[in-house]
């Protein structure tokens, strides 16, 4: 049997290189070759009882391999269908589990369909209609204007990581109207702070504004998706 070191190179040295696509393809590459070597050694065992005690042997090998396993409900019943897998379900032994089915275990996830709309303006991303949703749907009033100009100023930070020239105020407002189909009107002699201002309220590598209306739009919208 060939040892860890030229089972992690992939063959052997000299005249014998042997290269992986030459080798028998492994039925469950996250345990290695050396436990398929170990399962199919298992096979040839002509004493049942030895052979069950060798096999229940390769099991606790797969569960220090894939430690991970510990998490997830009948783990060690997943190691025994771990094992007939391996063993290409060609493995007569007694074990504390059945042997799973291998049409069953080939079927592949069901596909969850995701349906998403085109995003009207890229450079905003795509979280921006949700919360320009959200903000179409308020009273008007103080506290809906408070968000409008929050949007405006995260809208204009995301404008300028596209676009490094100055942006009018103006421009941004319209996008907001005409993402929102109209359904918001940005109130007349709306002001946004200066750029400089609003970098000194974001920390490095992250484009939302953190301030207090920034945090409640976030928040809001995070709530509205969490209701669908």
């Amino acid at each position: 049997m060939e040892n860890s070191q030229e089972d992690n190179r992939g063959g052997r040295n000299g005249a014998g290189l042997e290269y992986n696509t030459q080798r028998e393809k492994l039925r469950m590459p996250e345990y290695g070759r050396n436990v398929q070597k170990m399962a199919d050694y298992v096979k040839t065992i002509p004493n049942r009882a030895k052979r069950d005690e060798q096999a229940e042997a390769v099991v606790k090998v797969m569960e220090i391999l894939n430690a991970p396993v510990h998490s997830q409900e009948n783990y060690e019943q997943k190691l025994w269908d771990h094992l007939y897998i391996i063993s290409g379900y060609d493995l007569d032994i007694d074990s504390p589990y059945p042997m799973p089915e291998k049409e069953q275990l080939a079927v592949p996830p069901a596909h969850i369909p995701i349906k998403r709309k085109p995003i009207k303006a890229t450079h905003y991303g795509r979280n921006i209609e949700s919360i320009i949703d959200l903000i179409a749907g308020m009273e008007d009033g103080d506290d809906k204007t408070a968000m409008i100009r929050s949007l405006a100023i995260y809208m204009r930070q995301q404008y300028l990581i596209w676009n490094k020239d100055s942006v009018a105020d103006e421009t941004i407002f319209q996008d907001i109207e005409k993402l929102s189909d109209y359904r918001i009107k940005v109130p007349e002699g709306m002001k946004l702070s200066r750029v400089s201002q609003e970098m000194s309220y974001s920390r490095p590598g992250l484009n939302p504004v953190k301030s207090k209306n920034g945090n409640a739009l976030r928040k809001n919208v995070r709530q509205k998706n969490q209701r669908k």
